[in-house]
């Protein structure tokens, strides 16, 4: 035999072990979000959220998740975790959603099945991978103030009865 074929699976070795350690592992990584959901958006400020619906496991939701962009009255990824009374999962839900479904965030009990279900929100492209196990996970995390609209009309009707304020105190003198 010649020595060539065994040099060259040899040097594949590594290449392979590395490939099967690859296909067993059941984490996401950037590089996989990158492959999986390309950033191409439909209208400014688009972004994508897994979504799947009671899937097994994180795993096969985001493994599965349809690459589509959230609707534009969708501003935030939410996540529905059930976990049974050990802690393992029993279902997870994921998808792009609207303020009003974030506004519950955190996790409850359910006494008649003895389950528990902790929901998380998050702003941002694909920020929904990890599941919440916990209340410390349980958040609704947004990288842009919630009243952001409200803030500016504050911040005005400070600045004019400052205005006021001043000009009342200065025409007294």
């Amino acid at each position: 035999m010649e020595p060539w074929p065994v040099v060259a699976w040899f040097l594949m070795l590594p290449f392979i072990t590395d490939w099967i350690k690859t296909v067993q592992s059941r984490d996401f990584t950037k590089k996989d979000i990158i492959f999986l959901h390309p950033s191409t958006t439909p209208y400014p400020g688009g972004f994508k959220c897994f979504t799947c619906e009671e899937a097994a496991d994180n795993y096969e939701c985001n493994r599965w998740a349809p690459d589509v962009y959230c609707p534009q009255e969708a501003k935030y990824c939410y996540t529905h975790h059930k976990l049974d009374w050990v802690g393992n999962t029993v279902s997870v839900t994921k998808r792009c959603v609207s303020l009003d479904d974030c506004l519950s965030t955190g996790c409850t009990d359910t006494d008649h099945e003895g389950l528990r279900v902790c929901v998380s929100c998050c702003e941002g492209n694909i920020c929904n991978m990890p599941l919440p196990w916990n209340e410390t996970d349980a958040i609704f995390a947004t990288t842009s103030p919630l009243n952001g609209s409200n803030r500016a009309a504050l911040d005005r009707t400070l600045l004019l009865s400052f205005i006021l304020l001043l000009f009342v105190l200065l025409s007294h003198d």
